[in-house]
Order: C-alpha cells, then sequence, then structure tokens
C-alpha cells in the first residue's frame, strides 16, 4: 500500500509539473508579487511579456492564410463561404450589440462615477490618445489593419485554388508548412509563463495596486458586468447547442491564462484557432470568423466603452438625454469596431467617440490611465471567449461541428495525449 501510494503521489507531482496551467498561474503570481515589493524590477520584466506578443503575432497571419486558403480550395459550395461570412458579421453586430446595451444599462443602474473625487486622482498625459483618436474611416481600418487584409487575400486564394486544375501541386506543400507551423507554435507556447510573468510584474510595477483603490468600483462594475456577459449571454448562446460554457472555458482555460498574463488577445489567438479545430469546428468556419472576429466582435471592448462613457459622465455630473445616449450608442457601434484588442486601444476609441459626443470632456480620459491596464485584462479575456464562442456556435449553424471530436477535446487526458504526441 505505501508503494501504491507513493506511485500515485509521484504520478501527480509529474502531471503537476508538466502542466501549462500551473506554470503559467505560478508565473502570474510571482509577476505580481514582484512587481508590487520590486516595481522597478517589475518594470524591468516589460521586454519578456511584449516579445513574448511579438513572437506569437509572428504566426498570426500564416496561420490565418492557411487555415483559410486550405479550407476553401477544399469546398465544393463556394456559395458557403458568402454564407458564413455574412452571418458572421450579422451575429458580430447583434452580440456587440447586446453587449454595449448591457454595459450601459449597469452602469446607469450600479452609477459607479458617483461621487468620485477628481482632485484625488493623479492625472496623466492623455495627448498620445487624443492624437491618435482621429475620425473613424473604413478606409483607414482596412488600410491599417493587416489581419484584415490576409483575411480578404486568404478568401480570394483559397478560392483561386478551388478552381485551379493542378491545385494539388500547390495545396501539399502548404499542408506541410501548416503541419510545421502550428509544430513551431507549441514550442514558443512552452515559454507562454515567461511572457506572463514578464506582463504581470510590468503591470503591477509601473501601475500599482494603490491605483485601484479610487476607482475600485468603476472596475468592479466592469469585471462584474463581463463576468455576467459570458456566463448569461455568451453561455445562453452555447447553450441552444447544448454545449456547457464552463467545459468550453475549462477547455480553453490555458489561453485564457496567457491572456490574462500579457494582457493581450492576439498571444493566444493561433492557439485558440488550433483547439477550436480540434473540437470540431470546421477549418473554414474557423478561419473566417476568428480572424473577423478579432476586428469585428470585441464584446469585453465594446462593455468597456460603453460603461467607461456613462462613468465619465457620472464623474462630471453630466445629465445625458436620451437622444444623447442613442447617439453614443450609434457612435460606439462603429468606434469599437477600430479597436484591435491590443494593450491602449480602448483609450484611443473611448477618445474619439468623447471627441465625436462633444458632451463629455476628453480629459476626463486622465482619470482611466491608472485603472485601463487592469481593465484592459478583462476586456482581451472577453473578447476572446466570445470569439470562441461565436466560431462554436457558428459552426453548428452551418453542420459543420463534430460533436464527437468536441467530447474528446473536452476529456482532458485526451486532450493532453495529444499534445504530447504532436509536440
Amino acid at each position: 500500500m505505501p508503494y501504491l501510494y507513493s506511485v500515485t503521489k509521484n504520478r501527480k507531482v509529474k502531471k503537476l509539473l508538466t502542466n501549462l496551467t500551473f506554470w503559467v498561474l505560478l508565473a502570474i503570481a510571482s509577476g505580481a508579487l514582484l512587481g508590487h515589493f520590486f516595481p522597478s524590477k517589475g518594470v524591468a520584466m516589460q521586454p519578456l511579456g511584449k516579445y513574448f506578443i511579438e513572437v506569437v503575432k509572428v504566426f498570426i497571419n500564416p496561420i490565418i492564410f492557411l487555415t483559410i486558403s486550405l479550407g476553401i480550395s477544399g469546398m465544393n459550395d463556394l456559395k458557403k463561404v458568402g454564407r458564413v461570412g455574412g452571418k458572421a458579421i450579422l451575429y458580430f453586430e447583434v452580440v456587440t450589440t447586446i453587449a454595449l446595451l448591457i454595459g450601459i444599462v449597469v452602469a446607469y443602474f450600479i452609477q459607479p462615477g458617483a461621487g468620485v473625487n477628481t482632485n484625488s486622482i493623479e492625472g496623466g498625459d492623455i495627448s498620445k490618445f487624443t492624437k491618435s483618436a482621429e475620425t473613424f474611416s473604413w478606409l483607414k481600418f482596412l488600410k491599417d489593419n493587416l489581419t484584415i487584409q490576409v483575411l480578404i487575400f486568404s478568401i480570394l486564394f483559397g478560392i483561386f485554388l478551388s478552381k485551379f486544375k493542378g491545385k494539388a501541386r500547390i495545396i501539399e506543400p502548404m499542408k506541410f508548412a501548416s503541419k510545421y507551423i502550428f509544430k513551431g507554435l507549441h514550442i514558443v507556447m512552452l515559454f507562454a509563463p515567461i511572457g506572463a510573468f514578464g506582463g504581470m510584474a510590468f503591470t503591477i510595477g509601473k501601475y500599482g495596486i494603490a491605483t485601484l483603490m479610487p476607482l475600485g468600483k468603476l472596475m468592479l462594475t466592469v469585471y462584474i458586468t463581463m463576468a455576467l456577459f459570458i456566463f448569461v449571454v455568451l453561455g445562453s448562446i452555447l447553450s441552444y447547442y447544448k454545449i456547457s460554457i464552463l467545459k468550453f472555458l475549462n477547455y480553453i482555460k490555458e489561453e485564457l491564462l496567457i491572456v490574462l498574463g500579457t494582457s493581450s488577445s492576439e498571444a493566444a489567438l493561433p492557439s485558440l484557432m488550433e483547439k477550436l479545430e480540434k473540437m470540431g469546428c470546421a477549418k473554414p468556419v474557423v478561419g473566417l470568423v476568428v480572424p473577423a472576429g478579432y476586428s469585428f466582435n470585441l464584446d469585453g471592448t465594446t462593455i468597456y466603452l460603453s460603461m467607461a462613457v456613462i462613468f465619465l459622465a457620472q464623474v462630471f455630473n453630466i445629465d445625458l438625454s436620451l437622444e444623447q445616449v442613442l447617439t453614443i450608442i450609434g457612435i460606439l457601434m462603429v468606434t469599437s469596431k477600430g479597436a484591435a484588442g491590443v494593450t491602449g486601444s480602448g483609450l484611443i476609441v473611448l477618445a474619439s467617440t468623447l471627441a465625436a459626443v462633444n458632451v463629455i470632456p476628453v480629459e476626463g480620459l486622465a482619470l482611466l490611465l491608472g485603472v485601463d491596464r487592469f481593465m484592459s485584462e478583462a476586456r482581451a479575456i472577453t473578447n476572446f471567449i466570445g470569439n470562441g464562442v461565436a466560431t462554436v456556435f457558428l459552426s453548428n449553424q452551418e453542420k459543420a461541428f463534430n460533436r464527437t471530436m468536441m467530447d474528446a477535446a473536452f476529456s482532458k487526458e485526451a486532450y493532453e495525449y495529444d499534445l504530447k504526441n504532436e509536440i
């Protein structure tokens, strides 16, 4: 019996020590402690998080190109591509509008800006955000968004391949490249704890826990609202096809921790695409929905922007009329699409929204500088989950979802075995 106990214990220890989730959690906690007790050293860790994200970003566009091109090239019905794209845009608009309305309603109900003493909060330089907050332009948006450009090119190239008689000579090398790009990604993701450590140490070291106190009510309100959105709205969307939101979140927990540590959804985007395919979502749907959702389905960003506008109105005791609220909703439905899910973009979009409304002082952004980084993590996580749920939903809509694969993927042992074999 002692021998069996010892063997079982050793297996559990070995399993824990080889678990990426454990190491990412440990890294986040260690980074937070370093940033809190040794702020200057925490700030010095910024390159670890920054360069990890930069390395992962190298994989994003090749994976989008290969996934979409190969997926479309194997489709017999090209009308399906247009149908999926149309459904995706409609889904994005409906869900982000719901997120927008939820943010405004909760902000009015809880009133996080009521009673905030602006004199007790140290102001900051907002010029870099106001300078970047130019009038929204779809042409500028498409010109500056490389992901959307790659998405469009990949669709066109995939259509070309589907019609090209000698496509086999092109497809085989692409499949070979795809296989090894994902293997390379797996190797890079082993360094995720280092990136998470650097990102968290920098955040806590630069901004400090103390900066959260004056605007603690706003932060708490934003986090609670996003949690409700994830479990109620997104949970209901998945439950329509009898899929558990809790099982889905457990399946992508490693990616969620990476997003939490680095404060950027880019850091786990390629890994999410791969996991959604392993979960049973069709390759073409994953390739179309995830990259497009990265620019158009920013649920967390939308919630934050709507709550931030109402918060600032409450801080400055501005009683917005119904017409002004509707105007804000209309503007945010457009400007929120310009946020790319990267840290700092929220303030730029918020600045452009306030300038367009021209009722709430843009200088109020200085109040949010200290806590924006902390709320950026909540935005990125909500955006990330929202795009995963959108892909699962639309795959089911298109009858391009394999529930047997989902059941296998949700089995922890099955997924870990598959991942180890690939690496």
